[in-house]
């Protein structure tokens, strides 16, 4: 993570309401804590079960992402991506057999939601993984809170590649350097851009990568198929009015193909999109 603000002496305060998110998300979302409310629920084989009002909120983001992507961003990969071994932490992967059969996931509609009594029922088997719109909307939750804890100002928060701002920015925005990789360098190759307000996030390919039967993958997962899709970029970033729009954007993008540069300019997502070969596509006004 990666916190900055624009009031001198207020780091702290700003770092301690982030923090304060992210442990209420950890607990809520994660699919790799056994006390989260997320393995409780992807336990309770077809039950409706109560949640809690942060993990709610974290569905009904899930479910509003499927709907805008035409069932692309989908949460019920959980399955699937345990299947092809994302089964823990990342850092504790170890390589493995691949099932022998692998099949089209659920689908986000086999999902209940009932929003007068908190109520979830996911059909026995189904797993849900929110790995990619939870986390954005944490970007966002984070940054306001941070915000509030301030009172006043400019922040920033960047979640790996999911990146929101809050209050008045710097006279010439926040500078972010966009690259293929959340965790390179500084100094390394890239966009640099500024923005002032809402969200910035990149998916990638190329970050979150295992081998399983010596075959190379990684956690974005085809609705279709229920394997990490084969897909002709390698990252893609978008920019839009929250962190949460922004990574299901480029979520999307990258499982859409060649489709995602028309679907982009349609909805003015100023985005870059970085080819296998490297080339780069710049759609909506995102800066040469």
């Amino acid at each position: 993570m990666r916190l900055a603000v624009t009031e001198d002496g207020r780091l702290d305060d700003a770092r301690r309401a982030v923090e304060a998110v992210l442990e209420e998300f950890d607990l809520a979302c994660s699919r790799f804590r056994a006390d989260s409310e997320l393995t409780r629920l992807n336990s309770a084989k077809g039950r409706p079960e109560s949640v809690g009002p942060l993990l709610f909120e974290a569905l009904e983001a899930a479910l509003w992402a499927a709907r805008t992507t035409d069932g692309l961003v989908d949460p019920t990969v959980g399955a699937s991506l345990r299947a092809i071994g994302y089964d823990r932490d990342f850092k504790s992967i170890v390589d493995g057999p691949l099932p022998l059969r692998l099949e089209a996931i659920p689908g986000w509609r086999t999902l209940s939601l009932d929003r007068r009594n908190r109520r979830v029922t996911i059909p026995s088997g189904v797993e849900l993984d929110l790995g990619a719109t939870a986390k954005g909307l944490a970007a966002d939750k984070a940054a306001a809170a941070a915000h509030r804890a301030l009172g006043q100002g400019g922040v920033l928060v960047a979640l790996g590649g999911d990146i929101a701002v809050a209050g008045v920015a710097p006279p010439e925005g926040w500078l972010v350097l966009v690259t293929d990789r959340a965790d390179a360098p500084d100094d390394a190759p890239g966009d640099l851009v500024y923005i002032r307000q809402g969200g910035l996030a990149t998916s990638s390919t190329s970050v979150r990568r295992w081998r399983r039967d010596g075959k190379l993958l990684h956690h974005i997962v085809d609705p279709a198929t229920g394997m990490p899709v084969e897909t002709p970029w390698i990252t893609a970033s978008v920019a839009a009015i929250s962190c949460l729009e922004a990574n299901a954007a480029s979520t999307a993008a990258i499982l859409m193909g060649e489709r995602a540069v028309a679907w982009l300019e349609e909805f003015k997502l100023p985005s870059r999109l970085v080819r296998q070969d490297q080339s780069v596509v710049r759609i909506a006004g995102w800066p040469d």
